[in-house]
């Protein structure tokens, strides 16, 4: 909970501050922006390697080691004089991220009946939604008050804590991993229903990402707000994320792909609602915090497709489909930058909007192809 709390926290944090870390690193905001995407890009490369590497390791000195990673990671962005240092510090921290959720969903899913997996997997991620509510809205505020680098000190000092949280209540695990059996994961990996179910999570996220990494100048530029006023609007955005989780996940125990589509369809009318509304105070709090519920309401299902096809290798593919989420944060926070160059803050939101769309596109059509479609999982599969 604490790990998933100071992850979350150093991922989400930054968007609050861009345009500050833009004027103070001498970038402009696409530039600043990119910093999304290094982190995204880092999570999308060390979910499977990561992964692989600690297959054969006991979990408990795994979630040790990748909490290590973030500590060093956040505590060289604290010291950080410049944007490259800056950059490289990000993508560091971020190696820890995907293995840490990968592992999480697994276990997760794990303890539970059959028919509470998505619940199970959006518990898992409490830490995660409640870094939105509290870490990010603080870390937003020091940030404004302190400067940025102090957001980063108190993100370090999660870490430590983390630890030892780890060290001393998770009690030490025997099990490891097949190394047997990395080949056959990886072959579970190119599945075509994987493959896609992975795509689908990519384009979904994307469409959040457009938009919420510009969140800060666009609450500030087109609805009008003053800076101080971004941190407690960022509240509704992780009130809305944790109601989202929630809800998604008790929706996907029961309705899998009509969970998935219908939530990105309602993101998909958010998004469209940002192209014209945002100029206007009240409904641009509205939005966000919708923003925030579809958003985050598509992470159990997406989770669970990833699943449904992968008995054989849950942890990779789970890893995976983190990895996935954090690339399709790194196309959209980056589409989000072009669209800035090319038009104006509120073209983001067009260009989330078209993705999302694509997305709810492809979660229809692979749902009508798993239609009467029965994948059974071994649950026992599901612990290793």
């Amino acid at each position: 909970m604490i790990g998933a709390f100071g992850i979350g926290t150093t991922e989400f944090v930054i968007m609050g501050l861009l345009p500050q870390m833009a004027k103070d690193l001498g970038v402009s905001l696409s530039s600043a922006g990119l910093l999304v995407s290094g982190y995204a890009l880092g999570v999308a490369i060390g979910a499977p390697v990561l992964s692989l590497l600690s297959a054969k390791w006991p979990k408990k000195r795994a979630l040790v080691i990748l909490m290590a990673i973030f500590t060093v990671g956040n505590l060289i962005c604290a010291l950080a004089p410049n944007y490259t240092i800056l950059m490289i510090a990000r993508v560091l921290t971020s190696f820890a991220h995907g293995t840490f959720f990968g592992i999480g969903s697994v276990l997760a899913t794990s303890l539970v009946k059959p028919n509470q997996k998505a619940t199970a997997i959006a518990l898992m991620f409490t830490g995660l939604t409640l870094a939105n509510v509290l870490g990010v809205p603080f870390g937003t505020w020091l940030g404004q008050n302190y400067g940025w680098h102090a957001t980063f000190w108190a993100v370090t000092a999660v870490g430590p804590l983390a630890m030892a949280a780890l060290i001393f209540f998770v009690p030490a695990t025997k099990e490891t991993g097949d190394s047997a059996g990395m080949a056959k994961e990886i072959s579970v990996v190119m599945k075509p229903q994987v493959l896609l179910s992975l795509l689908l999570t990519v384009f979904g996220f994307a469409g959040v990402f457009a938009v919420f990494t510009y969140i800060a100048p666009i609450l500030t530029d087109v609805s009008g707000f003053e800076m101080a006023s971004v941190s407690p609007i960022l509240l509704l955005f992780g009130a809305g994320l944790v109601v989202g989780n929630i809800v998604g996940g008790k929706w996907a125990d029961k309705h899998l792909n009509r969970t998935l589509v219908g939530t990105l369809m309602l993101l998909s009318l958010v998004l469209f609602g940002f192209t014209f509304l945002m100029g206007y105070k009240l409904a641009a709090l509205v939005l966000v915090t919708l923003l925030g519920f579809a958003g985050f309401a598509t992470v159990p299902p997406l989770q669970m497709r990833a699943l449904e096809h992968a008995a054989e290798a849950p942890t990779l593919v789970s890893a995976l489909n983190i990895a996935a989420f954090n690339l399709g944060n790194a196309i959209g926070a980056w589409a989000g930058g072009v669209a800035i160059d090319n038009g104006n803050l509120i073209t983001t939101a067009w260009t989330a909007l078209g993705v999302s769309l694509l997305a709810t596109l492809v979660a229809y059509v692979s749902g009508k192809a798993n239609a009467g479609v029965v994948v059974k999982v071994d649950r026992s599969l599901l612990g290793h």
